[in-house]
């Protein structure tokens, strides 16, 4: 497998997108700073989130006012791959 990300906060937003399917901005920082019980800084958050959009993990979707995120079937390769690598470690 080839070095696909970098960031654990970046593996950790394409986890919560492959379990809860499109997400909008807002609700998945809440979501992801609930699990890291921290406040998350948004220029930051964002970032990363663009970041994931540029290398084609996940896809940007408007929906009215509001930014939805989704990941792309190379995201969800990724992320089974990577969960393939947890458990081989784990075991």
């Amino acid at each position: 497998m080839t070095k696909w990300l970098q960031s654990g906060r970046r593996r950790d937003l394409c986890a919560l997108l492959y379990d809860s399917g499109p997400l909008r901005g807002q609700k998945l920082k809440t979501t992801l700073e609930a699990h890291y019980e921290t406040h998350i800084d948004s220029q930051s958050f964002y970032a990363g989130l663009d970041s994931l959009v540029e290398k084609g993990f996940v896809e940007r979707r408007t929906e009215g006012i509001y930014d939805a995120y989704a990941l792309t079937e190379a995201g969800e390769r990724r992320v089974e791959e990577h969960f393939e690598w947890l458990r081989e470690k784990m075991e």
